[in-house]
């Protein structure tokens, strides 16, 4: 099986989730997210693929997230449309790292969920 996995390079996670698939012998076409930015449409297809809520999506812990004062527009009720716009405008507000792979989508490193969709 070989998944699309989108990172920031200096992000420690992602070097960490980077080391995980290696040592596991995941193959992996390596993305960068602010080099080649996630596009709205897929934002969109990997949120359906998930399940999961699009807040997770978003980099919580990101500078550019609190300058943007994400939090609060989410809490007044942004569509997912306008959030995958949003996200679509500059990778640093996208959580990574993340794994696209037939059928399903990782978003952050969580070895357990990694266990149960890769090996």
């Amino acid at each position: 099986m070989s998944v699309m996995f989108i990172e920031y390079p200096k992000c420690s996670t992602c070097k960490k989730a980077k080391k995980w698939l290696d040592d596991h012998g995941v193959e992996y076409v390596d993305r960068h997210i602010v080099e080649d930015n996630p596009t709205a449409a897929e934002l969109s297809e990997w949120h359906a693929k998930s399940g999961l809520p699009v807040r997770r999506f978003f980099n919580t812990s990101g500078m550019k997230y609190r300058e943007l004062g994400i939090k609060a527009k989410l809490d007044v009720g942004m569509s997912d449309e306008e959030c995958f716009e949003l996200l679509a405008t500059d990778g640093m507000l996208v959580k990574r790292p993340l794994v696209v792979g037939d059928g399903f989508v990782l978003v952050g490193f969580k070895e357990a969920e990694w266990e149960a969709a890769l090996l």
